[in-house]
C-alpha cells in the first residue's frame, strides 16, 4: 500500500491549477515575430501545423497560426494535467478501499481471537475442577499466547482507523479539487472534439489529394507503356517481314529439287509398303490371338484371387465389428443384417434414378419430336387450321410445357409416375386426330394428368384468366343457376297446400308472371356492413283471376343477411295488392345477387334482389390534350377533370410509363399488399399483351371445379414478389415489358413528364365519393418537332382500371442558332490568354444583325470581337473569343466562377434583330492557378557538426490542375537537393517531398536562398539558415547497421566516444561564440544518450564523464520485441473474429431449421419403390441433424493470459521482418559543474549534441516459447533451502528448417540445473526442457540459460530464492510420558507445529521402532527407563546416573505382541502453510501389561533439519492401582524365561494369597557438610487408572508397622489414604538419624504397602538409609 502525503495532494492541485491558468492568461506579445514555444512533449503539434500548411488554413495571417498553436498546445497540456489528476483520484479511491479490506480483516481476526479465548477460558475452569495441573497449564499458555495476539491486533486495529481517516481525508481533497475543475474538463472535451474534426477532414483532403496524384502517375504510366508496347510491336512485324521473305525465297529453291527426289523414291517405297504391311497384318493377327488368351487368363486368376481377398476381408471385418458390438452390449448380427439392407436399399436408389434419368431424356427428346412435327404441319397446311383445332394444338403445347417443368422442379420419387403419365399423354397426342368420338383431349389430359401433379404446384394457375372475376361471376351464375332449378323442385313438391291442384299448376305454362312486384328489382346499393337497410315491395295481382301469394323463401347465398316480413294476404282480386318489408343487414363486403321467390295459385315467380358495395366509378372528361403548334421557348397549359362517381374514395397518381408493370397498375396503400400477377394484368389490360384474340380465348378456358377447390389456401398470401414455380412457367408467354419488379416499379413511377410535355403539380392525392379534380398538364417546346405523351392514371382502389391519357404538341423552330452553344476552354490559368471561334449559322432567307453580349461581371476577363455583326441568309458567322483570366476572378465573377472548385459557367448572349427570343450559349473553363507553394516558408537546419549532415524535407505542392516542371537552380556547394538533384515534374495538384541535405565545410552561421523555377519563368524562393559547428566529442561511429535479429535475441554493436586533444592557439579565447570556427577548451565533458520511446535499443553506458584525451567504449544493444499494444490488439481482432463466426454458425443453424420447417413432406407415391424411398430418407434424416456441435470459443471464458499468449504467438507466426531506424542524440554538456556548488545541474549546449543513426532489422524467430504464457522467464519463486523444485519450458520450432538445439553450461555450483538433453527438431515441432532449482543458501539466484541454433539464441532468465523454514513445537523435546492406561486401551497428547517462515514447509514423522536402522536382536539400551529422566522432586537425595550420556541410536522399548507398533501418530507428513500450525497427535496403545513400553519420535523437515525429538514412555496394567517411584532392580528387556525377581514398580497381576509380594526398594542419603545434616527424602506415587465405564468406587493404599519405621527415624506421609479414578497421590519418606547412630552405617528396615482396588496388591517396600559426606 502507498501512502501519500498530504503537501502531495496539495502541490499536485496546485500544479494543475497553476498549469491551467498559466496557458489561459499567459500574455502574448502582438509585436514580436517568434513563435509561441511549445512544451517538449509538444512539439509534433508544431510539425503537424507545419505538414498540413495551407491546406487547413485558406486564409491566415502569422498571428492566427500562433494563436492556434497555442490553443492546441493549452488543450493537450490540460488533458494531460487532468488525466494525471483523475489518475490521482483512482489511485486514492484504490488506498481506501484497501484500507477499509484490511479494517474488516483485521476486526474479523479479533471476533475470532475473543471466541478462542472465552473458549480457553471455560476450558481452564473445566481442567481446574478436574484438578488436571499438566493442562490447565497447556490452556494457561495458550490464553496467554492469545492474549498477545489480541493485543497486537487491537494496535493494529487502531493504527488502520487512523490510516482510513488520513486516506479519506486526502480523497475528499481529491475530489473537492476536481470539482474546482469540472468547467475547465467540459471546455477541453469540446476543444479535443473540435480537433478531432479538424484532423478528420485534413485526413480526407490528404486522402483526395493523394488519389489524384496515383491517377495521374497511373495514366502517365499507361501511355509511356502503351507507346513502348507499339514501337516493340512494329519493330517485331518489320523484323518477322524479312525472316519470311527469306523462308519464301528458300522454298521456292527446294520445291523443285523435293519433288524430284520425291518421284523417284515413292515408287520404291510403295513396293516395300505393300510387303511390309501384309507381313506386319500377320504377325499383328498372331500376337494379338496370344496375347488376348494370356490376359483372358490372368484376368480370371486376378478377378478369383481379387474376390476371395475381398471375401476374406469383408469376413474378418464382419467378424472384428461383431466382436466390438458384442463388446458394447450390441446385437452385431442384427447390426450387419441392417447394414446390409441399407446397401441394398442404396443399390436400388442408384438404379432408380439412372433409369429415371435415362427416361427423362427420352421424354424430352419425344416432347421435341412431337414440337417439330406441330411446326411442319402448320407450315405445309395451306389453310388456317379450324378454332377448335388450333385450341387443341395450343393446349397441348402448354401441357408439354407444363409437364417438362414438374420434370425439372419435382421430387425424385414422383420420376416414375411422371414417366407413366408423359406416356399415355403422348399416347393422346397421337390419337387426338384420328379420334372419331369427338372427345377432346385436352380434358382427358386434365383428368388423368394433372391429378397426379402436387398440390404446392397449383399456387398459380397454369393458364392466364383462370382466376379473373369473370371466371368467379361465371361460376357464380352456374351455382345460381343450379341453385334456382333445386329451389323450383321444392314448391312443386309442397304445392299441394294452395287452393288450386297441383296438377293444374305444373300442367299450366304463363308467358308472364301473375304478379309485379314496385320495384321491380330490390337494390341496395353501396352498403356499408354491420348496418340494416330495410325496403318495402308491393306485390300487385295482375292476372285476370283471383290468385294467391305464399313466401317461399330466399336465394341460398341471401339466407344469412336478407329476412323477409311478409304476412299471407290470402286471395286477391284482379288488381289487388299486398305489402312486403325486406331486410338486408350485410356481413361481408362483397356483391350479393339472387332472388325471394313467391309461390302463387297459377305458378312460381321470384323478385330479383340486388347487393351492391360501395364502388369507385372514375372518368376523365378527354382523353386526348392536343395542343397544337408553339414556338420553341413558349409555355402553354391545359387541364383534364377527374371525377368520381361512385361513393368510394381511393388514391391515384400519374404514371408516364409507356407500359405500365403489373405492380403499377394500382396505386399501392400504406397498408396493402399486391397479390396480382402478371398474368390477371394481361387478361385485363389487352394492349400490353402479345397474344392473339385466338390466344387468349384458349388460355382463358375454365378447368374443372375440383382443380380451382385443390389449390392451397398458400397461394392466397402470397407475398409480392415471390413467385412460385408453376406461375414461372406460365410468365413465358407474357411479353417483358409488362413483367416488372416493385423496385422497377419505383423507378418507373419517378418521372413525371418526357421532353417538353410535363405533367403539373398535382401528380398524386386522394379523390373523395362524388368529387373532381383539375389536372394540369405543360406545354414548353425547347427543341423543334413533335412532343407526344402517354401516361396513365392508377388508382389504389384494384377494381378500377387506369385511365389512359394522350398529350400531344409540336414546336417551331427559330431561325438563328449557335453551332456550338457549349464552349469548353478545358483548363486555363490565370494571366494567361486563351482563345476560341464563335459560330452562328442563319436559316432565314434575309440577311440579320446580330450583336454579341458579355455579362458585366466578366468584361475584365473575356470579350468577344466582334460585337456587333450582320449575318447573311443562309450562311454563317463566326465571332472571335478572347479569354485572359485575372486575379480578381473571384471577386468580380462570384455568380459564375466557383473559387473552390475553379469551374467557371458564363451564359452568353446573341441578340437578333427581329427575332423576340435571343441564342444563348455558355462558355466554360476551368481556371487554375500557377503556384508551386511550399509548407514552409523558412527552412531551419539548426545546429549542425561539421562531421555530420542534416536533413530537413520540405513539401512542394502544385497548386495548379495542369502539371509543371521545375527545378531548382543556383543551388549552393554545401546543400544537396534531392531527388532527381532538384529536377522533376509535379502532376496536378501534386505533393512532393523534396530534401535538402546540409553539409557545412566550416563552423560559422549559414543564411542562404533556394529558387525554385518553374517552366513559365516564375521563382519560388525558399530561405534556409544553419549553424555548423565543432562537437567536443567525437565518436568513432556515426552509423550503426544491425544485422538481421530474431524476436526474442539480441545484437550488441560496440563503439567509441573520444575527447580528443586540442591544439589551441593561446591567442584566441578560451570560449568561442556559437557558429565561429573556434576550438572547443580542454576541460572534462558529460555526456548523456536519449534513447527514443519503445525503440528496443539499449545504450550502456548511457551517461558518463570524458576527461580530455580519454575514450569511451560505448555499448549498443537492439532487442527486437512486440509491442504490448500491439499484442493486445491481435486479442482483441481475435476475440471478435471469434463472435462473428459464432453468429455466423447462429444464423446458419437458424436458416437450416427454418428451410427444414418449410419443407412439405412427401407424398407416398403408388407402388413398392416408391414406398421405400421415403422410409429410407427419414431414416437417413437424423443421422444427417447428428453431429456434435463444436464448441463455441465466444462462451469459453479464457483468461487473459491464455487470450495474450495466443495473440503473441499468432504475431510471432505471423511475423515476416521489420525495418526500423532511430538517431539517437548525445547531449554533451559545457563542462563541469561550478566549483561552488557541485550538486547544480550543468549546462547544456544545443550545437555540442552528436546524432547517432541505428538501422534495426528485425526477423521472425525460429524459436518460439509456447510455456509460461510466452515469457523467457523462469521464476521458481521462494523454495526452501535443501528442497529441490522441477518446472517445465518448452519451445516450438516454427521456422521451416530443422534446428539443433545447444546450451552453455550453467553454473556446477550453482542451484540451478538441466536435467534432459537438447535435441534437434523439425519444423514445427516441440521440445521441453526440464530445470531444477535446489537452493543450499538463504539468498536470491538468479542465472541466465542461452539455447542456442544457427540462426537465434534464445535467452531465458533462472530466477528462485533460497529460503529457511522455520517451524517450531509445541513440545520442546525429550521425554513425553503416557503414564499408566489399561491393557489395550489408549491416550493421546498433541503436538502442535507452528510454520513461522514466509514458505510452505513439508514436514515428515519418523519412529524409531519403524525405522529400517533399528538394532536387532533385544539389545536396546533405553536410557530412559534407568533414570536418565527422573525428576528432581521425586529424587532430591539422588544425583545424576552415570548413564546420562546420549541417547542410542535407536530407543524402541517393548512392542505389542500383535506386531503393531505399540505408538501411532497421525498425520504421517505433509505441508504447513505460511502462518498456519498443524497437529500432530500421537496415541499409545498396548495389549499386553508392561512398564517397559517406550520409543522415540522424529519430525524432520523435507530438507532433513529436526524439528524436536521426543521419547515416548508409557506404561500398561491389567490393575486400576499402582506403586511408582524406587530403584530400579532389573533391566528393562523382557524375555521368554520368566525372571528370576518381579521388577520393583511392576504391578502384581494375581491376588496377594496366591502370589508373593512385590519387592520394592527405596534408597534414603542424607548429607552432610558444613556441621549440618541434611534429612534424606524420597517420594513414592500411588495412582489409580481411570477405566472406560467410570467406576464410582476409590481405591485406597495402607503402610502396615508404621512405629517401627519411625523408631528407626524413618517417616512415612501419610500412612494411608485413598486414591480417585484418574489421580495420583505422593507418599512421602524422609529419614533423619537417631542419636546413636554410627557413621557409614547402613540402616535397614522392610515394611508392607498394601493397595486396594479392583484388586488388593501387597508391596514390600525395603527401606535402605545412610549417610553421605557429598552429595552425588
Amino acid at each position: 500500500m502507498i501512502f501519500l502525503p498530504e503537501t502531495r495532494l496539495m502541490s499536485y492541485g496546485l500544479v494543475v491549477s497553476t498549469g491551467a491558468q498559466a496557458i489561459v492568461s499567459r500574455p502574448r506579445d502582438e509585436g514580436s515575430d517568434q513563435e509561441l514555444a511549445l512544451p517538449p512533449d509538444l512539439e509534433w503539434l508544431e510539425e503537424l501545423s507545419v505538414e498540413d500548411g495551407d491546406g487547413d488554413r485558406v486564409v491566415a495571417g502569422d498571428d492566427g497560426q500562433k494563436r492556434s498553436y497555442a490553443e492546441t498546445a493549452r488543450m493537450f497540456k490540460l488533458r494531460r494535467n487532468l488525466d494525471q489528476l483523475d489518475s490521482f483520484h483512482r489511485q486514492k479511491e484504490h488506498d481506501v478501499l484497501q484500507t477499509r479490506e484490511e479494517l474488516k480483516v483485521c476486526r474479523q481476526n479479533i471476533h475470532g481471537l475473543v471466541e478462542q479465548r472465552d473458549a480457553l477460558e471455560k476450558d481452564v475452569e473445566q481442567e481446574k475442577a478436574a484438578d488436571n495441573s499438566v493442562a490447565v497449564f497447556r490452556l494457561r499458555t495458550q490464553h496467554k499466547r492469545l492474549c498477545q495476539k489480541l493485543q497486537s491486533e487491537e494496535e493494529l486495529e487502531g493504527d488502520i482507523i487512523t490510516e482510513l481517516k488520513h486516506l479519506e481525508l486526502e480523497l475528499n481533497e481529491v475530489e473537492v479539487e476536481l470539482g474546482r475543475f469540472s468547467s475547465l474538463r467540459q471546455e477541453v472535451q469540446e476543444d479535443e472534439r473540435g480537433f478531432q474534426v479538424l484532423k478528420a477532414q485534413k485526413a480526407t483532403t490528404r486522402l483526395q489529394q493523394e488519389g489524384r496524384v496515383n491517377q495521374n502517375l497511373q495514366l502517365k504510366m499507361q501511355h509511356l507503356r502503351d507507346k513502348q508496347a507499339a514501337m516493340m510491336k512494329k519493330e517485331e512485324l518489320e523484323g518477322q517481314k524479312k525472316i519470311e521473305e527469306r523462308g519464301a525465297n528458300r522454298k521456292i529453291a527446294a520445291k523443285y529439287l523435293k519433288e524430284t527426289i520425291k518421284r523417284m523414291h515413292q515408287q520404291e517405297a510403295e513396293k516395300e509398303e505393300q510387303n511390309r504391311q501384309l507381313l506386319e497384318k500377320r504377325i499383328q493377327a498372331v500376337t494379338s490371338l496370344k496375347s488376348n488368351i494370356a490376359a483372358t487368363q490372368e484376368s480370371l486368376r486376378v478377378q478369383q484371387s481379387r474376390a476371395k481377398a475381398n471375401a476374406q476381408k469383408k469376413e474378418q471385418q464382419q467378424r472384428q465389428l461383431r466382436e466390438s458390438l458384442q463388446g458394447q452390449g450390441i446385437n452385431g448380427i442384427k447390426h450387419i443384417y441392417q447394414q446390409k439392407q441399407l446397401e441394398t436399399v442404396k443399390r436400388k436408389q442408384e438404379k432408380f434414378e439412372e433409369r429415371q434419368k435415362s427416361k427423362k431424356v427420352a421424354i424430352v427428346a419425344k416432347l421435341l419430336q412431337e414440337d417439330q412435327l406441330v411446326k411442319s404441319r402448320k407450315r405445309h397446311e395451306a389453310k388456317p387450321p379450324k378454332l377448335s383445332n388450333t385450341d387443341k394444338l395450343q393446349s397441348l403445347a402448354r401441357a408439354r410445357e407444363h409437364l417438362l417443368h414438374y420434370l425439372d422442379a419435382g421430387p425424385p420419387s414422383a420420376a416414375e409416375e411422371r414417366a407413366t403419365n408423359l406416356r399415355e399423354f403422348s399416347g393422346y397426342s397421337s390419337s387426338s386426330s384420328s379420334s372419331s368420338d369427338g372427345e377432346d383431349p385436352e380434358e382427358t389430359m386434365h383428368q388423368e394428368v394433372d391429378h397426379q401433379i402436387p398440390a404446392d404446384s397449383l399456387a398459380e394457375p397454369e393458364f392466364s384468366g383462370l382466376w379473373d372475376d369473370n371466371y368467379k361471376k361465371l361460376l357464380n351464375e352456374k351455382t345460381t343457376l343450379m341453385q334456382t332449378e333445386v329451389k323450383q323442385e321444392e314448391p312443386a313438391s309442397a304445392g299441394g297446400k294452395l287452393d288450386v291442384p297441383a296438377k293444374k299448376v305444373q300442367a299450366k305454362k304463363l308467358k308472364h308472371s301473375p304478379f309485379i312486384s314496385k320495384p321491380e328489382v330490390i337494390i341496395f346499393k353501396d352498403f356499408e356492413v354491420g348496418k340494416i337497410y330495410k325496403k318495402k315491395i308491393v306485390l300487385t295481382n295482375i292476372s285476370y283471376t283471383t290468385n294467391q301469394c305464399k313466401l317461399l323463401g330466399v336465394s341460398t347465398q341471401l339466407k344469412d343477411f336478407i329476412s323477409i316480413n311478409f304476412e299471407p294476404p290470402g286471395s286477391l282480386s284482379a288488381g289487388m295488392s299486398c305489402d312486403t318489408q325486406a331486410v338486408f343487414q350485410p356481413m361481408i363486403n362483397e356483391d350479393l345477387e339472387g332472388d325471394v321467390q313467391f309461390a302463387s295459385a297459377l305458378g312460381l315467380f321470384s323478385v330479383p334482389v340486388r347487393c351492391t358495395i360501395k364502388k369507385c366509378e372514375l372518368e376523365v372528361d378527354s382523353q386526348l390534350i392536343d395542343f397544337g403548334s408553339h414556338v420553341v421557348g413558349q409555355t402553354v397549359s391545359r387541364t383534364i377533370t377527374l371525377t368520381n362517381k361512385g361513393a368510394l374514395a381511393t388514391l391515384f397518381s400519374l404514371d408516364t410509363s409507356t407500359c405500365p408493370s403489373p405492380e403499377s397498375l394500382h396505386v399501392q396503400m400504406p397498408s396493402q399488399v399486391s397479390a396480382h400477377t402478371c398474368q390477371e394484368t394481361s387478361s385485363q389490360n389487352t394492349t400490353c399483351g402479345s397474344q392473339t384474340s385466338s390466344e387468349l380465348m384458349g388460355t382463358g378456358e375454365i378447368q374443372p371445379e375440383q382443380e380451382s377447390q385443390e389449390l392451397p389456401e398458400a397461394s392466397q398470401h402470397e407475398k409480392p414478389g415471390e413467385v412460385s414455380e408453376a406461375s414461372a412457367a406460365g410468365q413465358e408467354a407474357i411479353p417483358q415489358a409488362c413483367v416488372s419488379t416493385d423496385a422497377e416499379t419505383k423507378v418507373d413511377e419517378s418521372p413525371q413528364g418526357t421532353g417538353d410535355i410535363n405533367l403539373g403539380n398535382i401528380r398524386e392525392g386522394e379523390i373523395g365519393p362524388f368529387e373532381s379534380i383539375k389536372l394540369e398538364v405543360v406545354f414548353t417546346p425547347t427543341v423543334p418537332g413533335e412532343a407526344n405523351l402517354d401516361f396513365h392514371i392508377k388508382f389504389s382502389n384494384l377494381s378500377s382500371k387506369p385511365i389512359p391519357i394522350q398529350v400531344r404538341g409540336v414546336g417551331v423552330s427559330i431561325p438563328v442558332w449557335v453551332v456550338q452553344p457549349s464552349i469548353d476552354l478545358k483548363i486555363c490559368m490565370f494571366d494567361r490568354l486563351y482563345q476560341d471561334t464563335v459560330v452562328v449559322q442563319s436559316r432565314a432567307s434575309a440577311a440579320l444583325k446580330v450583336t454579341f453580349e458579355v455579362r458585366p461581371e466578366m468584361r475584365k476577363h473575356m470579350e468577344i470581337l466582334p460585337k456587333t455583326g450582320f449575318i447573311q441568309a443562309q450562311s454563317s458567322f463566326k465571332a472571335q473569343l478572347k479569354f485572359l483570366p485575372r486575379r480578381s476572378l473571384s471577386k468580380d465573377a462570384k455568380t459564375f466562377f466557383d473559387s473552390y472548385t475553379g469551374v467557371l459557367e458564363v451564359p452568353m448572349t446573341v441578340q437578333v434583330s427581329g427575332q423576340v427570343q435571343p441564342v444563348h450559349f455558355t462558355v466554360q473553363a476551368c481556371v487554375t492557378p500557377s503556384d508551386l507553394q511550399f509548407d514552409r516558408t523558412e527552412v531551419d537546419f539548426g545546429y549542425c557538426s561539421i562531421h555530420t549532415s542534416a536533413k530537413s524535407s520540405v513539401r512542394l505542392t502544385n497548386l495548379s490542375l495542369l502539371p509543371q516542371d521545375f527545378g531548382f537552380v543556383g543551388a549552393p556547394e554545401f546543400i544537396e537537393v534531392q531527388p532527381n538533384d532538384g529536377f522533376g515534374t509535379l502532376l496536378p495538384e501534386e505533393t512532393l517531398e523534396i530534401d535538402l541535405i546540409f553539409s557545412p565545410n566550416k563552423a560559422k552561421v549559414y543564411n542562404f536562398q533556394l529558387n525554385c523555377k518553374t517552366e513559365i519563368n516564375r521563382d519560388f524562393p525558399l530561405s534556409c539558415r544553419a549553424v555548423g559547428v565543432r562537437p567536443p566529442l567525437e565518436l568513432s561511429h556515426s552509423l550503426v547497421q544491425f544485422g538481421a535479429t530474431a524476436l526474442g535475441d539480441h545484437s550488441t554493436a560496440v563503439l567509441y566516444l573520444n575527447h580528443p586533444h586540442a591544439k589551441r592557439n593561446p591567442s584566441k579565447p578560451l570560449v568561442a561564440p556559437a557558429g565561429e570556427d573556434a576550438t572547443a577548451p580542454e576541460v572534462p565533458r558529460l555526456f548523456s544518450f536519449s534513447l527514443p520511446k519503445d525503440s528496443h535499443v539499449g545504450i550502456t553506458p548511457a551517461a558518463g564523464r570524458l576527461l580530455p584525451g580519454e575514450r569511451c567504449l560505448v555499448q549498443v544493444t537492439f532487442r527486437p520485441g512486440l509491442l504490448e499494444q500491439e499484442i493486445k490488439e491481435e486479442a482483441e481482432r481475435r476475440l471478435h473474429r471469434a463472435k462473428l463466426l459464432r453468429e455466423k454458425e447462429l444464423e446458419l443453424k437458424r436458416l437450416a431449421k427454418q428451410e427444414t420447417k418449410k419443407e412439405a413432406p412427401v407424398e407416398p407415391s403408388k407402388g413398392k419403390k416408391a414406398s421405400v424411398n421415403p422410409k429410407t430418407k427419414m431414416s437417413e434424416e437424423p443421422k444427417q441433424d447428428s453431429p456434435t456441435e463444436s464448441p463455441d470459443p465466444v462462451d469459453i471464458q479464457l483468461e487473459y493470459s491464455e487470450r495474450y499468449e495466443e495473440a503473441r504467438a499468432c504475431l510471432l507466426s505471423s511475423f515476416t521482418q521489420r525495418y526500423s531506424e532511430f538517431t539517437v542524440p548525445c547531449f554533451i554538456s559545457d563542462g563541469d559543474p561550478p566549483e561552488e556548488d557541485r550538486q547544480a545541474p550543468p549546462t547544456w549546449s544545443p550545437f555540442n549534441t552528436l546524432y547517432l543513426k541505428l538501422q534495426c532489422p528485425a526477423v521472425q524467430p525460429s524459436l518460439l516459447v509456447i510455456s509460461n504464457n510466452g515469457l523467457n522467464i523462469i521464476d521458481f519463486r521462494q523454495v526452501v533451502v535443501g528442497v529441490e523444485v522441477i518446472k517445465r519450458f518448452t519451445v516450438q520450432n516454427i521456422s521451416r528448417e530443422s534446428l539443433d538445439l545447444s546450451t552453455l553450461l550453467l553454473d556446477i555450483h550453482g542451484p540451478f540445473c538441466l536435467l534432459n538433453a537438447l535435441r534437434c527438431i523439425r519444423p514445427g515441432e516441440k521440445h521441453t526442457l526440464v530445470l531444477a532449482f535446489s537452493p543450499t543458501l538463504e539468498k536470491k539466484f538468479c542465472e541466465t540459460l542461452e539455447i542456442r541454433n544457427h540462426k537465434m539464441t534464445l535467452w531465458v532468465t533462472l530466477r528462485g530464492e533460497g529460503v529457511v523454514p522455520v517451524v517450531t513445537s509445541s513440545h520442546p523435546g525429550g521425554l513425553l510420558d503416557f503414564g499408566y492406561v489399561f491393557q489395550k486401551e489408549s491416550t493421546s497428547q498433541v503436538l502442535k507445529l507452528q510454520n513461522s517462515s514466509v514458505v510452505a514447509v513439508g514436514f515428515r514423522v519418523l519412529l524409531a521402532s519403524l525405522s529400517s536402522t533399528r538394532p536387532r536382536g533385544g539389545v536396546d539400551r533405553v536410557d530412559v527407563l534407568l533414570g536418565n529422566y527422573t525428576d528432581p522432586k521425586l529424587h532430591p537425595t539422588v544425583g545424576d546416573s552415570s548413564d546420562s550420556g546420549s541417547c542410542s541410536v535407536s530407543c524402541a522399548g517393548t512392542q505389542n505382541y500383535s506386531g503393531l507398533s505399540v505408538f501411532s501418530f497421525v498425520p504421517g507428513g505433509g505441508s504447513i502453510a505460511p502462518g498456519e500450525s498443524q497437529d500432530v497427535t500421537v496415541t499409545f496403545q498396548p495389549d499386553h501389561p508392561s512398564v517397559n513400553y517406550s520409543d522415540k519420535l522424529t519430525i524432520q523437515l523435507m530438507n532433513e533439519t529436526e524439528v524436536c525429538v521426543v521419547d515416548l514412555k508409557g506404561a500398561a496394567s491389567s490393575h486400576n492401582m499402582y506403586l511408582y517411584g524406587g530403584d530400579v532392580l532389573t533391566v528393562p528387556i523382557e524375555s521368554l524365561i520368566p525372571p528370576l525377581m518381579t521388577s520393583p514398580t511392576q504391578h502384581a497381576e494375581a491376588e496377594v494369597t496366591e502370589k508373593p509380594s512385590i519387592p520394592v526398594l527405596v534408597t534414603l542419603r542424607a548429607s552432610y557438610s558444613g556441621g549440618a545434616l541434611t534429612p534424606a527424602v524420597r517420594e513414592l506415587q500411588v495412582g489409580c487408572i481411570r477405566s472406560t465405564p467410570p467406576s464410582k468406587k476409590s481405591a485406597e493404599f495402607s503402610w502396615d508397622t508404621v512405629a517401627s519405621l519411625q523408631q528407626q527415624g524413618f517417616t512415612v506421609e501419610p500412612s494411608k489414604g485413598t486414591v480417585e479414578a484418574g489421580l495420583k497421590r505422593t507418599i512421602r519418606v524422609t529419614w533423619s538419624p537417631q542419636s546413636g547412630y554410627k557413621p557409614y552405617e547402613v540402616v535397614q528396615t522392610c515394611v508392607p504397602l498394601t493397595l486396594k482396588g479392583d484388586e488388593k496388591s501387597v508391596y514390600k517396600v525395603t527401606l535402605m538409609a545412610l549417610v553421605s559426606n557429598t552429595a552425588d
